[in-house]
């Protein structure tokens, strides 16, 4: 499949940016991605408290380890709202 010209010059703006560069760019992706989630959240519970938010986005990130998500349940048993 051929890229597009957006593909294209991302890709090689991408190229173009140092290790550290890069890191903060994916660190400021996955913070917008943390936020939109809690966005949706808030909007479908607007009731619950800003901690129980945060844990329910961490259950959507980490629903795939049964391990993390009892952990998550847990605090989230804790947490009021």
């Amino acid at each position: 499949m051929e890229q597009s010209e957006i593909e294209l010059e991302y890709e090689r703006r991408w190229k173009a940016m140092s290790p550290a560069e890069k890191l903060a760019r994916s660190a400021a992706m996955f913070a917008w991605t943390r936020q939109q989630m809690a966005i949706r959240i808030r909007n479908t519970q607007p009731s619950l408290s800003d901690e129980a938010v945060r844990l329910h986005v961490a259950l959507q990130l980490y629903e795939r380890d049964p391990e993390v998500v009892r952990l998550i349940q847990e605090q989230l048993a804790h947490v009021s709202g």
